[in-house]
């Protein structure tokens, strides 16, 4: 079932972030010499040797060479649980609601980044199911929306979704519009992220370096 759409409301300020213990207190300034340059870098595969995997490691290689410091969030290697419980379902009567300890740290690893990077397969032309629960448990009600102002306004995202169709079969199929409108508009302009782009890497099956290369044309794109 589709969210309903944010209401204005009274929110956290902007200068909050979440504790430990998932409160609320005013967030230290950075003083480090990379603030504005932290990258959470996401990948959604099973196997360690996968194309996705070796995109992944390139991606976060580019983003160190381009200053960043980069926190790898490997949700298959970490164990994430995409399943959805009561605790983290959202409650649309209740922006304040308290999360479960899992899903609490991750929000805090959302807050730290200025970039979100996501690399994944596409299967069944959306996102892998850890990948769909990092979501639905995560960019949750009064954390990614639900506020008037959003918590994640001002951060940009770039999504790598790998597909076994070749390009001009996968777009003439239409497929490359609606997955593209499904990550910038559904979910990452939903929560606030405007600046957020999408790169395909097509032949998946059959890629291999020229499918490495793709992070790199990704990533240059996106940094600019």
């Amino acid at each position: 079932m589709t969210a309903p759409r944010p209401q204005a409301a009274p929110e956290t300020s902007p200068e909050t972030s979440l504790t430990p213990a998932g409160e609320t207190s005013p967030a230290a300034p950075r003083t480090d010499p990379a603030a504005g340059r932290h990258a959470l870098l996401v990948l959604a595969h099973p196997r360690t040797d996968s194309l996705t995997a070796q995109l992944a490691h390139r991606s976060r290689a580019r983003l160190e060479a381009a200053g960043f410091t980069v926190d790898l969030l490997d949700l298959h290697a970490e164990g994430f649980d995409p399943r959805m419980s009561p605790q983290d379902e959202p409650d649309w009567a209740d922006q304040d609601k308290r999360y479960s300890a899992e899903v609490r740290a991750q929000m805090r690893r959302i807050d730290a980044a200025d970039v979100i990077v996501a690399v994944f397969p596409l299967w069944w032309f959306g996102l892998p199911a850890i990948l769909k629960g990092w979501i639905d448990r995560v960019w949750n009600h009064g954390f990614a929306y639900g506020r008037s102002s959003p918590r994640l306004q001002g951060k940009r995202m770039l999504w790598i979704p790998l597909a076994a169709y070749p390009q001009d079969r996968f777009e003439e199929l239409g497929w490359a519009g609606l997955v593209d409108r499904l990550l910038r508009e559904g979910i990452s302009a939903y929560c606030g992220i405007e600046d957020a782009s999408v790169h395909f890497v097509h032949d998946s099956l059959t890629a291999g370096e020229k499918g490495l290369d793709a992070a790199d044309d990704a990533l240059d794109a996106f940094l600019g």
